[in-house]
């Protein structure tokens, strides 16, 4: 067992509980927070955070990090090894309907984390950050691409948590790992995503409601891959910024779609709606620098992960099928 204490942030959430279990397995001892807010269905939060919850090395905590007190309070309280700061607002259309609980809560938070972090000399974070910054850049996407130019609240209040803590790394040494995920996907994923709604959607024979033709593409990556990423970026590395995707040619939704089709036995109708302004297109990620410093790269196939998705949803079908999306 180790004797190390980390602080996991977004416990409960899709990626954060993912790292908290992976630490968890290599014998760490884990402090998992999270507000369990109501943006989906809060029973999805509260199964995953079931999942961990009889783990003697794990304390759970509600707890908002827009809440200073309480994060002081926190860091007084567990002397953390690392901070992995996966609590987050996500969702570009719904960023665009409540800007300020992002800006709040993708901003601020992550700022009252590093003021904790300064008073009580914890030395290294992880930020969960995303690859809707490469809005219009040339692919594949590079961790030096100028990415000033965000299409949404939510891509811009993930670029302010990035600059908020490289001031944090210039000022007081605080060593940064900012990660920008490329569309995570995997079992007990979140019910705004496509992926979780194109299987309960196909499955329940309802039609799918899909943003333009299905010809965008995205670099689906593995919930476990990313995960194993997070956790590799914790070493030391001064500030730098890891590019956590498949690293694959992207893959358009309608093979997705055609995937799940095949996976569960069943066709699928569509509703189709137009594609929004605030959209990427297509997403595909270098991940040559996380390879290279990190040792890192996704071991699962795309198409692999999509079956233990589906099988997933089979096994809890019973309880899924009242889940709102």
């Amino acid at each position: 067992m180790s004797n190390k204490t980390y602080l996991v942030t977004g416990a409960a959430g899709f990626i954060g509980q993912r790292v908290a279990a992976q630490l968890l397995a290599r014998g760490d001892r884990v402090i998992g927070v999270d507000n369990l807010n109501d943006y989906y269905d809060v029973r999805i939060k509260e199964y995953r955070r079931d999942q961990l919850i009889d783990s003697e090395n794990y304390i759970f905590r509600q707890l908002d990090i827009e809440d200073a007190s309480s994060v002081n309070a926190l860091f007084s309280e567990f002397d953390f090894e690392v901070v992995f700061n996966m609590a987050a607002r996500a969702g570009v259309r719904y960023s665009m309907e409540n800007p300020h609980v992002y800006l709040s809560t993708n901003a601020v938070g992550t700022l009252n984390l590093l003021e904790g972090m300064r008073t009580n000399d914890v030395k290294k974070v992880v930020l969960a950050s995303t690859s809707s910054l490469y809005a219009r850049q040339k692919m594949p996407f590079t961790e030096d691409l100028p990415v000033n130019t965000p299409l949404s609240p939510y891509a811009a209040s993930k670029k302010a948590a990035e600059v908020m803590a490289y001031s944090y790394h210039h000022l007081y040494g605080i060593d940064v790992s900012v990660v920008r995920y490329f569309t995570v996907f995997g079992p007990c994923g979140r019910p705004d995503m496509s992926i979780f709604r194109f299987i309960k959607w196909i499955d329940e024979g309802a039609p799918i409601e899909l943003f333009g033709d299905g010809s965008q593409s995205r670099d689906f990556t593995y919930v476990e891959d990313v995960a194993a990423g997070t956790i590799a970026a914790s070493k030391q590395v001064g500030y730098e910024i890891f590019n956590i995707g498949g690293g694959r040619n992207p893959i358009t939704l309608n093979t997705l779609i055609a995937w799940i089709e095949e996976a569960l036995g069943k066709t699928a109708t569509f509703d189709y709606k137009p594609f929004h302004s605030a959209d990427i297109t297509e997403t595909w990620a270098d991940i040559s620098k996380a390879e290279r410093l990190l040792g890192w790269k996704p071991k699962t196939d795309v198409r692999e992960g999509l079956n233990v998705c589906v099988e997933w949803y089979q096994e809890n079908k019973s309880w899924l099928k009242d889940i709102r999306l």
